[in-house]
């Protein structure tokens, strides 16, 4: 262990250097002392449901997973090493990325989603803060802790779980959630990334879970006039409230996203 790096919503991330390799490396720990016995299980799954579920992925823009285990009283998880910042700071009005930008990391992530989907993990919180884009401009999606194996034996139906800005129709009705969910909240990222705004607010959790399975939200081209047509065509068709209504793949998403970027460029 190098120094530490920050404190997570679940424990203490450091940097460690592989002596073997001499290779830098994030390790997150979870201190099992701190959990309340009765959330014990729950928080130990969650925290290596993220070990499994992007552990078996093995993609340019999904963060890697190296090493997980437990020791003593003390859960950790060895992944890639990021140096960069995560897409929270480019989602207010005066920070806005150039639309070129937002374009190709939307495809980069559409890319990352099409892989995980393909491997039978659905992420369920793709948002701002999951997506750290790297000081090389690549784009990594991280913290698969709420992600679903799909062919595992438990169905998580009923259990809402996720962010709720950024949570699909299906989510925050509690229905079975399917990639086409990561699509939306996509839809979502690429809403707030373009104008600076979120397509659904509301006053409490409640009303927010409502306006997102009911409600209409402001055109983007309303909130944000003069980007390219092809952008307002995309974020529209993600932000459909039926599946069937959105983009059959987040493989066609990623093409869509590349033919704008072609217009545009």
């Amino acid at each position: 262990v190098v120094r530490e790096l920050g404190q997570g919503a679940m424990g203490t991330v450091y940097l460690g250097r592989d002596p073997k390799i001499n290779r830098e490396v994030a390790i997150k720990t979870l201190n099992l002392n701190d959990v309340e016995p009765d959330q014990l299980k729950e928080v130990k799954e969650r925290f290596f449901r993220e070990a499994e579920a992007a552990g078996r992925l093995n993609h340019p823009n999904i963060v890697t997973i190296y090493d997980a285990g437990e020791e003593h009283d003390l859960a950790y998880m060895a992944m890639e090493f990021l140096d960069g910042k995560d897409l929270s700071s480019h989602c207010s009005a005066k920070k806005l990325l150039p639309v070129t930008d937002v374009l190709q990391i939307a495809a980069d992530v559409a890319d990352a989603l099409a892989y995980a989907h393909n491997n039978d993990v659905v992420h369920r919180d793709i948002k701002p803060s999951n997506l750290m884009l790297l000081k090389n401009g690549q784009i990594k999606v991280t913290d698969f802790g709420i992600a679903r194996v799909v062919n595992s034996s438990q169905t998580q139906t009923g259990t809402i779980l996720g962010t709720p800005s950024y949570m699909s129709p299906e989510q925050v009705s509690g229905d079975r959630v399917k990639g086409a969910s990561d699509l939306f909240s996509l839809g979502v990222v690429c809403y707030e990334l373009l104008s600076g705004q979120k397509p659904f607010v509301g006053d409490s959790l409640g009303s927010l879970m409502h306006n997102i399975a009911n409600v209409k939200y402001t055109p983007l081209k309303r909130v944000k006039p003069g980007l390219p047509e092809s952008c307002y065509t995309i974020v529209r068709k993600l932000l459909k409230k039926d599946i069937k209504d959105r983009y059959r793949n987040a493989t066609e998403v990623a093409d869509a996203l590349r033919k704008s970027i072609a217009k545009t460029g």
